[in-house]
């Protein structure tokens, strides 16, 4: 992978990445359920991106030592993430 190619696919990891936790942190202090919701759904689409990027840097060809752990980790972060808009959502 070209070091041009790498700094586009980390620099979208990097910003999915974090917009994960910003999003939850958000979703804490909503205002109501449906927004709480509308915040953890956000959340949710962004791990599922931040999957999308690590799937790229993995079907690079490249490797890079902890690869594996982040796919597996950010798969836990999805299905938890899920679960909590499955719940929020039949409580309403």
């Amino acid at each position: 992978m070209r070091a041009e190619s790498e700094f586009i696919l980390s620099k979208q990891l990097l910003r999915s990445g974090t917009s994960i936790g910003a999003n939850v942190q958000e979703a804490t202090a909503a205002e109501s359920r449906k927004d709480f919701i509308h915040k953890m759904s956000i959340a949710s689409k962004e791990a599922r991106e931040t999957h999308y990027w690590l799937q790229l840097i993995h079907h690079s060809g490249q490797r890079y030592a902890g690869l594996a752990e982040c796919l597996t980790e950010v798969n836990h972060i999805i299905n938890i993430i899920t679960k909590i808009v499955k719940t929020a959502k039949s409580r309403m």
